[in-house]
């Protein structure tokens, strides 16, 4: 049985078809015909901020507690099937007040699901790229009241269209999450640049999700591996949002240069993937042997945001592997 581990996934961009049946049928709503394109990209998007409209539906799904609850041991659920042994979800707490609920509302209600989850997995809370800095700022307090090592949420995003919001235009807030001893991790050198990841590291992020970019700038590389930074690549829609082509893919050189990288989803539903796909994405077009696999899962399993004793056992299953 394969074990896998799953750190760069969105909680709105893991809602299924057969997810949102399940969250429509219980507020009474009727989804639209054609739910599959609804919920899925086109293989011609064109870029991150197409991607990014792709989240509308779910996000229509996901504005009451027992929505957002039940959503969480769902997608859990779904990720257990595919072999995932631990996973970390993320969302934006403000991206789920549009019928009233508090961002504190919304993080207890995922934690309710949390609770409630087929796998061990923890919550990471996003800040987003484009919107006020006053929800940012609860968001960040927010991470800092509800902040445990293990069970709960565990860390802090920055997430949204860095194109058009660069990083930084958020350095200060990320140094307040540093300052405050907040584990986090920064969407950066996806549609951005490898200018992006620098800032991100620069001002604390021990892991980037995404950084594909950064292989353009070999002192970027060279800083990120220094550090023991972690990359959190997604193959899969990095392709669909033109992040990097299929054929300069720099998961192979970043393991090959000592960087730390892993490998995970960040929106199965959209991008219609899951784990064990990109997994066996990378063993046939990128060569990935045996060896960068379990690579890549110790790796994942030191980059966790969680307790040492969740690490060792996840190290300990993929030795087992």
């Amino acid at each position: 049985m394969p074990c896998y581990i799953e750190l760069h996934a969105h909680l709105d961009g893991s809602v299924t078809p057969t997810v949102a049946a399940t969250l429509a049928k219980m507020q009474g709503i009727v989804l639209p015909e054609g739910i599959e394109n609804r919920l899925r990209v086109s293989e011609n998007c064109a870029d991150l901020n197409e991607f990014l409209r792709c989240f509308s539906l779910p996000l229509s799904l996901l504005q009451t507690e027992e929505a957002l609850s039940e959503a969480v041991v769902l997608v859990l659920s779904e990720f257990q099937n595919d072999g995932v042994i631990y996973a970390e979800l993320r969302f934006a707490p403000q991206l789920h007040t549009e019928r009233g609920l508090s961002q504190e509302a919304v993080i207890r209600a995922a934690l309710h699901g949390l609770s409630r989850a087929p796998i061990p997995a923890n919550l990471i809370l996003c800040a987003m790229r484009g919107k006020g800095a006053r929800e940012n700022e609860e968001t960040l307090r927010l991470t800092e009241k509800f902040a445990v090592s293990d069970g709960g949420v565990v860390a802090f995003d920055l997430a949204g269209a860095e194109a058009l919001f660069p990083t930084r235009d958020y350095r200060s807030l990320l140094e307040k999450a540093h300052a405050l001893s907040l584990p986090f991790t920064v969407h950066a050198g996806e549609a951005g640049s490898a200018e992006d990841v620098k800032i991100a590291v620069e001002a604390g992020a021990s892991r980037i999700g995404h950084g594909v970019r950064m292989a353009s700038d070999p002192s970027v590389c060279e800083l990120v591996r220094s550090k023991g930074v972690f990359p959190e690549l997604c193959p899969t829609g990095n392709f669909l949002t033109h992040a990097c082509d299929r054929t300069s893919y720099p998961l192979i050189p970043f393991l090959e240069q000592g960087i730390r990288a892993t490998l995970n989803t960040d929106d199965p539903a959209i991008a219609n993937t899951t784990l064990s796909r990109e997994f066996a994405l990378a063993e046939t077009e990128f060569g990935l042997t045996a060896a960068q696999k379990k690579t890549l899962l110790f790796n994942a399993s030191d980059a966790a945001f969680t307790s040492p004793e969740t690490k060792k056992r996840l190290r300990a299953a993929v030795l087992q592997g």
